[in-house]
């Protein structure tokens, strides 16, 4: 698959939105209603490219995976779970289109994301991922992302994944 991995532009907000709202369709038809259910706004969105930096994974133009980067520790993210870090970065906010999972966009976001952060440059990538069946907690793990350990929320495993960037 010949993908684009760029920075969102205003231009790109409805485009988000819609990848949002399909995976979460998705999940929750496959898997119930949950926390990965969610949907995000077009207001959300907005306010992501003013505060954070978000990536797109682009297919012939459009819009099919996208990941937001953000220096603000999310509320979920509880420290004591990861290593000791100056300057972390947080991941949040990812989603790849249905019809194009498991082909490699979501890995490729990710690998940007590294490369981004180590531009910024920060010595930590974190994350959360609910790691119920309707999760991403094993994907992260393929991916070479370290485990962290696990909490729950809303009567799900939260997991806790890292990305160690400086030796």
């Amino acid at each position: 698959m010949n993908l684009v991995i760029d920075t969102a532009a205003p231009d790109d907000i409805a485009a988000i939105v819609t990848v949002h709202r399909d995976a979460a369709n998705r999940l929750t038809s496959e898997f119930g209603v949950g926390p990965w259910s969610s949907r995000v706004s077009d207001r959300e969105v907005a306010r992501a490219l003013r505060e954070s930096r978000v990536l797109v994974a682009r297919h012939d133009g459009r819009v099919i995976g996208t990941l937001r980067l953000q220096a603000r520790k999310p509320w979920a993210i509880d420290r004591a779970f990861f290593s000791p870090a100056n300057a972390p970065l947080y991941l949040v906010g990812m989603a790849v289109a249905p019809a194009q999972q498991r082909q490699g966009v979501g890995r490729r976001l990710l690998d940007e994301a590294v490369e981004v952060a180590r531009a910024w440059p920060r010595d930590a990538l974190r994350l959360d991922a609910w790691n119920a069946p309707a999760g991403a907690g094993a994907f992260y793990a393929r991916c070479g992302w370290d485990d962290r350990g696990c909490t729950t929320y809303r009567g799900s495993p939260l997991r806790y994944f890292e990305r160690r960037l400086v030796t």
